[in-house]
């Protein structure tokens, strides 16, 4: 069992290495299945959902090699269809992507029943809606999903009920050999799509319209490997930039896009915090108080899901009431009994929808729990400004998604420390 402990109050200054995307390396990784051949991904975030992921490939018949902590070496000729073990499966919720990718590949698919961060539930109806309308028939129970195509699946035009980053991803992913054209109406935007997009675009695929609401994905006989390089992790970065708020502190933050991060470096300028882009760097400094603000989650480009509890947590802080929206995932707000522990003033709504915030002077140590990825890192933010020791439990959680937050919050002055018992 892991815990962090944080005696707070100090403020954070110096600088930061942004790692890879978690969120754009999972679909990736999933996809190099597709390709039965070799890929190297660079940049990828050496943290607990990939290492995971690596470990499924493993088990179907990839071959692992890693050149050094960031950078692998991918080889799926040896993939054996539907061999994915069930239990590493339910670890991840990305373990989704592999019925798009063994659809795409073999032409059926049979997967376990995901897993993931517990904040309500989180259906691939979508998902499956769109491996209908490409022809395959998808069956869903007994713990698995099993999906299968007579012959190779034909592109269409899918219209999504609404706005999904996953079910957007494993249709595109689904799609790249597909028989003609296939038009993806109301696809997500986010970052991670994208760059999804364009290492499918580096194996040999068709597509364009990526990060619009129209994605046009021409398909074709099959896709080869090659070199990529993930994207700078828009989450992290975002995380370290609350984290200097919230301490009254200076970060700079390297290996960034920062047009990635518009809506939360808007919305920490409009509470009065200092905030300088420089493109590929982001520098965040607060010395007095900050003020109160509204935030709505919703789908990219709008204000991140998986930024709201690290906000809710500097928002504790502010000057002023604070709203915060959920409007992307039910349950989101399990974590504000922890932050009540540390002394925040919040309350919930009884639809679970929206959380108030009066701003506290300062918050004190606790014993609090990561109850999923983003809220972990909430905990984290709230010690670090807090009073006194606070220490955060199942740290594993967090671990999923960040790399080596310990250290990196120890080399801008932290008084943090990870403790294995």
């Amino acid at each position: 069992m892991k815990k962090i402990k944080i005696r707070g109050g100090k403020p954070l200054k110096g600088q930061i290495e942004i790692s890879g995307m978690k969120n754009a390396a999972l679909p990736i990784l999933f996809a190099t299945i597709i390709t039965g051949d070799v890929c190297v991904i660079e940049n990828l975030p050496p943290v607990g959902d990939i290492e995971v992921t690596l470990e499924i490939l493993q088990a179907m018949g990839a071959k692992v090699m890693r050149h050094n902590p960031t950078v692998v070496e991918v080889d799926t000729r040896d993939i054996k269809q539907g061999s994915s073990p069930a239990g590493m499966v339910r670890r991840l919720r990305g373990s989704n992507y592999l019925i798009g990718a063994e659809l795409a590949r073999f032409g059926r698919a049979k997967v376990g029943t995901t897993g993931g961060c517990n904040f309500g539930a989180r259906p691939i109806d979508l998902h499956i809606k769109g491996f209908s309308a490409l022809g395959a028939t998808v069956t869903d129970g007994d713990g698995f999903v099993s999906a299968h195509t007579g012959e190779r699946l034909k592109g269409t035009k899918i219209v999504m009920d609404k706005i999904s980053v996953g079910a957007t991803a494993n249709i595109l992913i689904a799609a790249t050999t597909a028989q003609g054209m296939t038009i993806i109406e109301n696809a997500a935007h986010e970052p991670h799509i994208v760059d999804l997009a364009s290492f499918l675009n580096s194996c040999g695929a068709h597509i364009s319209g990526a990060g619009t609401s129209v994605i046009k994905v021409r398909g074709v006989e099959k896709l080869h490997g090659c070199q990529y390089t993930i994207i700078p992790d828009m989450i992290e970065a975002g995380t370290y930039m609350v984290a200097a708020a919230a301490t009254h502190g200076e970060l700079v933050l390297n290996n960034v896009i920062s047009r990635h991060l518009d809506a939360v470096s808007a919305k920490m300028r409009e509470m009065g915090i200092i905030v300088i882009d420089e493109g590929d760097r982001i520098t965040v400094k607060t010395t007095g108080s900050f003020n109160s603000a509204k935030i709505q989650a919703v789908p990219y480009p709008g204000f991140a899901t998986d930024m709201q509890p690290q906000i809710t947590a500097l928002l504790s802080l502010a000057s002023g009431i604070s709203t915060v929206t959920e409007n992307v995932f039910k349950k989101r707000f399990q974590y504000v009994e922890e932050l009540q522990r540390m002394g925040a003033a919040i309350s919930v709504d009884n639809q679970g929808s929206t959380a108030t915030v009066l701003g506290v002077r300062k918050l004190h140590g606790a014993t609090v729990t990561a109850l999923d990825l983003r809220a972990g890192a909430a905990m984290v933010i709230a010690g670090l400004a807090a009073e006194g020791e606070t220490c955060v439990l199942d740290v594993e959680t967090i671990e999923r998604g960040y790399f080596d937050i310990v250290g990196k919050l120890r080399s801008v002055g932290a008084d943090i420390e990870l403790v294995e018992e």
